[in-house]
């Protein structure tokens, strides 16, 4: 019976770390909480961050996945490939071609005023340069 009483508490300490690893950062947006999720364990072809978030931190947000698709994002590494991008000031210049490009590691969020949005922050701007009225 004590041998059940640890792997019980082994399981429930691993979803609570797991839980807490995986969760948004206090403030940070749907994109750079993707694109976190997304250095750190890859796609899996599916919109997996995003519908994550959306859970945790905003439920009733359903058109999110929505929104990512119409933006081009069918995935979460989509929704970067095809939908948003790094605005210019948070790119690095390549001292070899001297061509700007994304840096190794996605930048510090700028934040979201409410904990329950949906937006991007302002680390991000659309590919295809909707006004911030399509959010």
């Amino acid at each position: 019976m004590e041998q059940q009483q640890v792997v019980r508490d082994a399981e429930e300490y691993l979803q609570r770390v797991v839980a807490e690893v995986m969760a948004p950062h206090p403030a940070e947006c749907v994109l750079c909480y993707v694109a976190r999720m997304l250095d750190e364990h890859g796609c899996d072809e599916t919109l997996r961050w995003a519908g994550r978030f959306r859970e945790l931190r905003s439920p009733r947000a359903t058109a999110l996945e929505s929104r990512m698709q119409a933006a081009g994002g069918f995935c979460d590494c989509e929704v970067f490939s095809n939908g948003y991008r790094l605005r210019r000031e948070h790119l690095e210049r390549d001292i070899h071609t001297d061509e700007l490009r994304e840096p190794d590691r996605p930048p510090t969020c700028a934040g979201v005023g409410r904990l329950d949005s949906t937006k991007p922050c302002t680390v991000w701007e659309s590919r295809r340069r909707r006004s911030p009225d399509c959010w």
